[in-house]
């Protein structure tokens, strides 16, 4: 199984909105993810779909060794830019470009959904240590924000069968899965300020709205910028889900 289609054409042409517009991560979750998952000095970590390195530049303090694995071509130019030193591949989740037991941790931001599959999960259990960890986080949209619920009905229009990290399907996968076991899970808040590009590149970083038609994006784009008109400074709420496992 390759790289998904809405993923390998959506985020190609969107890589240079993704890096303006999607969020970072909360340093809480970062911090918990870290020490629970032991990542620091003489560890070896892998970003699996890494995009343009929006939450491996925070790995960077940790000190660990840093692979960044990511198919998009757009991307692994945009991160090599954005976070210069760290080793880039060019590898899926279900070909990782590394030996047999030779990391210490896995961490997928904004991914997971992507890959989840017996292959991907079976090829990270390879490449991790015996009891190596896994760490996936998620940015979701607060929706009881009013002005996330209304970019929502904008978006959803659009998604048609692209995979989504809402509907959770993702945890029957690796639930279901001797390969690895639960670790914990914690919630945490957080928020973005953008002006109103900021907010246009949010959405239009959107791997289906990339796909769009120029016409369809203008359209997109316009009415993004109808919430926007009149504030100076946006601020997007988001509810980041983190989630640990261990290799069995």
């Amino acid at each position: 199984m390759g790289v998904h289609s809405a993923a390998a054409e959506g985020f190609g042409r969107a890589a240079a909105a993704y890096e303006r517009g999607r969020p970072s991560y909360p340093d809480a979750a970062i911090e918990w993810m870290m020490t629970s998952l032991g990542i620091g000095p003489g560890t070896t970590v892998i970003d699996l779909g890494a995009g343009t390195g929006k939450f491996t530049r925070m790995l960077l303090p940790t000190g660990a060794r840093l692979v960044a694995v990511e198919p998009v071509a757009a991307m692994r130019e945009a991160l090599a830019l954005a976070v210069p030193g760290v080793e880039v591949l060019d590898g899926t989740a279900q070909a990782i470009p590394c030996p047999d037991a030779s990391v210490d941790a896995i961490t997928a931001a904004q991914a997971f959904h992507w890959f989840a599959g017996m292959a991907a999960i079976t090829e990270m259990h390879r490449v991790l240590r015996q009891r190596g960890g896994l760490g996936l986080i998620w940015n979701r949209r607060d929706h009881g924000d009013p002005l996330q619920a209304a970019l929502d009905v904008i978006v959803r229009r659009y998604r048609g069968q692209a995979p989504a990290h809402e509907a959770d399907g993702w945890r029957d996968v690796i639930q279901g899965s001797p390969l690895f076991r639960p670790a914990g899970e914690r919630q945490f808040t957080h928020e973005q300020i953008v002006d109103a590009d900021g907010l246009v590149d949010r959405v239009l970083s959107i791997s289906f709205i990339a796909m769009l038609s120029d016409d369809e994006r203008a359209v997109v784009a316009e009415e993004v910028r109808d919430l926007a008109r009149g504030r100076a400074q946006i601020a997007l709420r988001y509810r980041t889900d983190v989630f640990l496992f261990r290799r069995s």
